[in-house]
């Protein structure tokens, strides 16, 4: 395992059109939210009908546990192709849309870069009866690759989608030739410490979600109390919906979610990862689910993404670590060059521990 410590790196980056065609109708799926946004004009509906990606949206309807779902995703083919295809993969309080920058840089550079909406976030289907498992997830990602002839891909993975390229790169070896975790969550098993929280208490604690409380959460856990007015598009989607039509459906999801994420930690299964793996990790991360519901010296010990990176480089075999010290949760966000340079040498194939 290798570390390194990045404080500033300079890009210079290739520009690629975001061009944003029309989106194909939607066939009906149970339950069907509301289509329209709040009359405020800032809530959105369960599926996002009013907010806009940067690229074409398209979507894959399945079946699956007795119900007809849609998977949105995003396809953005480069214009000189290399021959290689990235998937990036959202986390918990983001959809595919928080991507824009980094598809731009990795299609400029000739990659094919898939970015789904996973069922329950984003512009996908929102059941209220579904059984959530990364497993499950992962298995309907790969069939999407299937759908679209993509044998093999690097896959790229935030905060929540960490855990979910994590079980990906597991059950799916087959099709993953990278993995990149870029300040995943799940690096610790809250479920030994943090008291199980039943799932109407949790509906009940995000249907009392607002605007200015998720603003307050971001600014907080991802951004060290502060806020800046390149983090709103952050903010856009998970304020919506607390305002929007569809709030107690998306509450009640994000609910069925947090169980899952609670419930099936992955950070036991690190060592049987057999890709070659880069971290990418902003040290002054402190995200911990659940820390609000242990005493207080137990919440200062869970989070600490200085500690747990090194400790996650030398659970997974073929790991590489590079650090961004004094970046949060987000680090395409708050250090978008920093990120990309250690992202874009790995997988050119540089990168890569032997």
């Amino acid at each position: 395992m290798r570390t390194l410590h990045v404080v500033a790196l300079s890009i210079l980056m290739s520009a690629s059109g975001a061009a944003c065609g029309p989106k194909p109708p939607r066939p009906p799926a149970t339950p069907t939210p509301s289509e329209a946004p709040s009359a405020s004009g800032q809530g959105y509906d369960a599926e996002l009908t009013a907010y806009s990606y940067p690229y074409e949206v398209h979507t894959r309807t399945f079946e699956a546990q007795q119900q007809t779902l849609r998977m949105a995703y995003m396809d953005v083919q480069p214009a000189q192709p290399n021959g290689r295809a990235v998937l990036l993969l959202h986390g918990k309080n983001f959809s595919g849309a928080y991507w824009a920058r980094t598809i731009e840089a990795l299609s400029a550079r000739g990659y094919r870069v898939i970015v789904p909406d996973q069922i329950g976030f984003g512009k996908s289907s929102k059941p209220r009866h579904f059984q959530f498992s990364f497993q499950a997830l992962a298995t309907q990602t790969r069939d999407l690759l299937d759908a679209l002839g993509v044998s093999k891909v690097a896959v790229v993975g935030h905060s929540m989608g960490g855990m979910l390229a994590t079980r990906l790169a597991l059950l799916h070896p087959e099709h993953v030739e990278r993995l990149v975790l870029v300040n995943p969550i799940g690096l610790e098993d809250w479920s030994r410490v943090v008291p199980y929280t039943p799932i109407d208490q949790t509906y009940a604690r995000e249907r009392e979600n607002t605007r200015e409380k998720v603003r307050e959460y971001m600014r907080q856990s991802y951004f060290d109390g502060t806020w800046r007015d390149e983090y709103e598009p952050l903010l856009a989607l998970q304020g919506g919906w607390a305002e929007g039509p569809d709030r107690d459906l998306v509450a009640w999801v994000s609910a069925l979610t947090y169980d899952m994420i609670m419930t099936q930690p992955v950070v036991h299964d690190f060592g049987r990862i057999s890709a070659p793996t880069l971290l990418i990790i902003g040290t002054r991360d402190r995200t911990a689910l659940g820390k609000n519901l242990v005493p207080k010296e137990v919440a200062r010990t869970l989070g600490n993404y200085e500690v747990l990176g090194k400790q996650t480089a030398e659970a997974i075999p073929r790991a590489q670590l590079v650090e961004l010290p004094g970046v949060g949760h987000v680090p395409q966000f708050e250090s978008f060059e920093g990120y990309l340079a250690p992202l874009l040498t790995f997988l050119h194939g540089a990168g890569a521990a032997r």
